[in-house]
């Protein structure tokens, strides 16, 4: 007497069309990501990608400064100022000249506001 065919659950034959699935579209998958990050890749470094380490890593010197404004968001004074002023923060300058105050390297500082 033959053996009676036995019928796949259902999880089974799901598993099975999606191993499938899955073995047919992973290369093809696989190598439309390397493409892209390949081309990718290559944006970056044709637009000039600085790589950290090397020569082309340090950065370029700023130019000198021959005006500064008085400001109290300001960063760094310059050392043009703190000679003329003889001050060494913004604070104190901002304080003594007020906000507004120009000052140009090789020229006298501006009136200290009354």
């Amino acid at each position: 007497m033959p053996r009676p065919v036995r019928t796949a659950s259902l999880d089974a034959l799901v598993r099975d069309a999606a191993a499938d699935v899955v073995a047919r579209v992973s290369s093809a998958v696989a190598k439309q990501f390397t493409d892209l990050v390949r081309d990718g890749v290559s944006r970056e470094l044709a637009s000039g990608v600085r790589v950290r380490g090397g020569s082309a890593a340090r950065r370029a010197r700023r130019g000198e400064i021959t005006k500064w404004v008085a400001d109290n968001r300001a960063r760094r004074v310059p050392n043009f100022v703190i000679e003329t002023t003889g001050l060494d923060t913004k604070k104190k300058i901002v304080a003594k000249y007020g906000p507004g105050a120009a000052f140009e390297k090789g020229k006298p500082a501006p009136k200290p506001k009354a």
